[in-house]
């Protein structure tokens, strides 16, 4: 098994490179169960790798972000968002707005509801293996996104589901977890707006009643809606749904979770390097499961990419 600097490119020539300081940041409030969880991992990098580890909680919204935007170059050799997407997002801001600082890699130990960038990067979810990709994984470039200045990771969207992800109750979330957004998909449904959208595609222009602009695969946990996309690969793919009314927000939804949305004859996915949507002004755009842009939102593709740990190759 081969391991790599975390500055080093993924090649057979390279250095092996064993991790040992950390900067784990994690949100506090997270519950009971997800502090067991984290104290276990951080337990097994002392135990395994003799490991240094700072802990940051935050203490509110861009708490995160401000801490991963402090860190000095050389300061540690990972920083480590323990946390839901929100928290991995903010992390990820924060490192990509260091400028042209040494880039520090990105270790994940997820504790969220749905942790769609942990599925995509194909990390394993038990103690162990997590501590084992911080320490000894290998850093995967990653393009990021950007939409109005700030960085997604997997997708950004407006629409539906952005609508839902504004709306979701935190409370409803933390009691039942991916119930809440079933919950406030029903809801929405129920409210649901006739609104059409101008999305400019390289250039071109469409027209959809929702948009996911995808970095990644995966979407709201494993489902697919851009079976192309990847992390690594340095374009967006702009899922473009057409058909307007609740009706077909219905089959929209069904074609997700029954992995038929790809085979729909008016479904769209059109690979892109820059993308501009209009609509409502102030209308929400969602980037990995939160609201970080308005409408009308500029998105593009990151001048840099961010390493992110994964399982040695």
């Amino acid at each position: 098994m081969l391991t790599v600097s975390a500055t080093a490119p993924c090649h057979p020539d390279s250095a092996p490179f064993l991790r040992r300081r950390f900067l784990v940041i994690h949100n506090p409030v997270a519950g009971a169960c997800r502090a067991r969880r984290l104290r276990a991992v951080l337990d097994a990098l002392d135990q395994r790798f003799a490991a240094e580890v700072t802990v940051q909680g935050t203490g509110g919204r861009g708490d995160a972000e401000a801490m991963a935007r402090a860190v000095a170059p050389g300061a540690y050799d990972a920083v480590v968002a323990a946390g839901g997407d929100g928290t991995i997002n903010e992390v990820v801001n924060g490192l990509g707005a260091r400028g042209g600082m040494p880039p520090v890699p990105l270790g994940i130990v997820p504790l969220g509801t749905a942790n769609v960038l942990a599925q995509e990067l194909g990390l394993p979810f038990d103690v162990e293996g997590m501590a084992s990709v911080l320490a000894e994984g290998a850093p995967l470039p990653v393009h990021l996104g950007v939409a109005n200045g700030r960085c997604f990771a997997m997708m950004a969207g407006t629409g539906l589901d952005a609508q839902v992800v504004e709306r979701v109750d935190p409370r409803l979330k933390r009691l039942i977890g991916k119930g809440a957004y079933v919950t406030e998909t029903l809801a929405q449904l129920a409210a649901y707006r006739d609104t059409r959208y101008r999305v400019t595609v390289d250039g071109v222009v469409e027209e959809a009643a929702s948009v996911i602009v995808a970095k990644g695969h995966f979407y709201a946990g494993r489902f697919v809606c851009a079976p192309e996309a990847r992390l690594s690969d340095p374009r967006l793919h702009v899922c473009l749904f057409p058909g307007a009314g609740r009706w077909n927000a219905v089959r929209y939804i069904w074609g997700v979770t029954a992995g038929r949305l790809p085979r729909f004859p008016d479904y769209r996915i059109v690979p892109a390097e820059r993308v501009t949507i209009e609509g409502p002004e102030g209308d929400a755009v969602q980037g990995d499961g939160d609201v970080i842009a308005r409408l009308p939102v500029e998105i593009a593709l990151a001048p840099w990419t961010l390493p992110m740990l994964v399982g040695a190759v």
